[in-house]
Parts: structure tokens; sequence; C-alpha cells
């Protein structure tokens, strides 16, 4: 007949007004009278209370529910059947859910798939649950969530595995990092992406390359059918440096490169990330010098030529000294030019 913030006024088919308190109306502490019922529902209830002199029946939906869904509640402990419900409340040590009018304590060890998940995430949620333990007496029960997550899981797993081949692409959310890879879920069962698929480049911890969280897209590189396992590869081939150094930086190419490292036969210099060249001692100037350090030093910025590239060797050379000589040979070339036209010019 009416609904307040506070109470739902009904028409029993008495001469008292009845009415359910809203702490009454559900086992969802946080539930509005508003949202749960409308004027003109019709609904079967529990007198609680009745006052002959205020003229009026307090009535309970929630305690009826209670009683019903209770019976429920037994039947699924015994048979395992899986529940729904939502997650009302976050308790000290767990969650509660309530399913057909109960209120089912579901411990935080069992309410998220890995104990890491946060139980936060399930407030207000639709989850799943079987019940795992009943007590009779005082009419309580506790639920799991992850029980039932868990034959999700393999289920999919199952699934995954009728179709896995390598090579194929999935696309999954990056689960966990460890200092030697990237654990990966890709829908019921989880593959690895070895530290050393994350990039061309060396990387000294998965975190460099990917967060706990990120959508990632991988493929099949080897699979382990008996034991479970999946390799999952991540860098792409078109992103190889080499292939890079192949397409854009042929030998007889002018490049500018840093100096990363020294030693008694020449420094090494980054050409591009995940490629480092040589410049022999004897190709850093168009002198005789003692060590790289008398003409070089660490991070210095320098001018070079691609004098050679061993794709199958991987390594790279590069030299100064045959800008220096070209530099020399034009300013010679031009000088002799000036000399022709000044011995015209006198003629």
């Amino acid at each position: 007949m009416g609904v307040t913030p506070s109470e739902v006024l009904v028409d029993v088919g008495r001469k008292q007004a009845g009415y359910i308190p809203a702490a009454e109306l559900s086992a969802d502490p946080n539930a509005k009278p508003e949202d749960l019922v409308k004027v003109g529902d019709e609904m079967d209830l529990l007198i609680m209370r009745t006052n002959d002199q205020e003229g009026t029946i307090m009535l309970s939906k929630k305690r009826l529910d209670a009683t019903k869904g209770w019976e429920k509640i037994v039947a699924a402990e015994e048979d395992q059947s899986v529940l729904e419900g939502v997650v009302s409340e976050i308790i000290k040590g767990g969650v509660i859910a309530v399913t057909n009018g109960v209120r089912i304590f579901i411990p935080a060890s069992q309410a998220t798939a890995s104990r890491n998940d946060p139980i936060e995430d399930l407030l207000k949620k639709d989850v799943k649950f079987r019940i795992i333990e009943v007590n009779r007496n005082r009419k309580r029960a506790v639920g799991s969530i992850r029980s039932v997550l868990k034959d999700e899981r393999k289920a999919l797993a199952e699934k995954f595995w009728e179709t896995a081949e390598v090579g194929k692409v999935y696309t999954g959310v990056v689960k966990s990092l460890t200092s030697y890879g990237a654990f990966v879920d890709l829908g019921g069962i989880d593959g690895m992406i070895h530290i050393s698929e994350l990039s061309w480049t060396r990387i000294k911890h998965p975190s460099e390359v990917v967060n706990i969280g990120d959508t990632v897209t991988v493929y099949i590189k080897g699979l382990d059918r008996e034991k479970g396992k999946i390799s999952l590869g991540y860098k792409k081939p078109e992103d190889n440096p080499w292939e890079i150094l192949k397409r854009e930086y042929p030998v007889g190419n002018v490049v500018e490169v840093k100096i990363v490292g020294m030693t008694s036969f020449g420094a090494f210099a980054q050409v591009i990330p995940g490629i480092d060249g040589l410049i022999h001692i004897s190709q850093i100037a168009d002198h005789r010098i003692e060590k790289p350090q008398d003409v070089l030093k660490m991070n210095q910025v320098v001018k070079v030529k691609i004098t050679d590239i061993d794709f199958d060797r991987h390594r790279v050379s590069l030299s100064i000294r045959a800008l220096l000589e070209e530099e020399a040979e034009k300013e010679s070339s031009a000088e002799s030019n000036e000399n022709g036209t000044d011995e015209k010019t006198s003629e």
C-alpha cells in the first residue's frame, strides 16, 4: 500500500494496519525498500507481533524467506549443487553472500580463485558458490566461491587443450611476474612468457615490459601436455633488431652511435637498441693510438660508417677512420681544384 525509507505498509486483509520495518524486508542490510518492492506487489509474510491497542501488525519478509531458503541450503550442502547469490557485506575474515533470503558466510580463503585477489572487489557482485558446512542448530552455513571457480577453470582448461597448437594466437591477462618471466591467464589456464621472450633487448625484470593486469597478445611457442605447461611467445619477429638493421641500416650507411663499452682492441657502440657494433682500435682514428680511451669516452655520441655486417654471427663492424679519410680526400680534391683555377687565372 505504501513504501517509505523506513518501512513498507501492507494490507493484510484485517482491520489492523500491517507494516514491515526496513530491517525485516531483506537479508541484505544495505538494501533500500524502494529498490525491493513497489505499491501493488503481493508477498508472503510472517507475523512478528500484533499491537491491538495501536491497531498494527508487524511483519517480516526476511524471516519467512530465510525459513524457506534454509531448506534449499541444507539440500545444496548434501548434493553439492551450485547456488547463486549477491555479496552484501565485506566483514572480518571474509564476505557475506545472500541467497534465497539466507546469509552465507564465505571465508576469505574461499572467496577468490587466488589468496592474492582482493575480496573487496566482490561487494555487490553476483557470485556462484557451494555450501561446504552447515550448522543446523544455529542455522548457519559456510560457502565456497573458490570451489566453483576451480571447476570452471578446469572445464576451460580441458577446452583449451582440445584446440591448443603451436603458433596459435591468444589474448590473455598478465597474472603474476617472477624474476624469470610473466604468467598469463589465457582463460582457465596459465602460460608463461620467459623473460627472454618478452623483449629483443636485454632486460633485468619482466616488469620493464609488462605489468600485472595488462592485456597481452601472445602465441604458443611450446606445449607439454603431460606436465600441463605452456610456453608463450610475446615479442614479434618484425621487431627483431637484426631485421630492422637489415631493413634500414645497410652496409655503407653513416649513423650516429653511442659508445657503450671499451676494450683493449676497440670500442663497442650501440647502433640501435639491441645491437652493438665494434669500432676496432685501428678504425677509431686516422693515426695510431695506444687505446680507445685516447680518443673516445663512455656515452659519447659519434658518427661512424657501417663497414660490415655478419648476420649469422651477429656482428657489426663500424669505422670512424673511414669517414675521416673520406673527409680528407674531399678536402684534398677541393684544394687541387682551387690550385688548378689559380694557375689558369695567372696564365
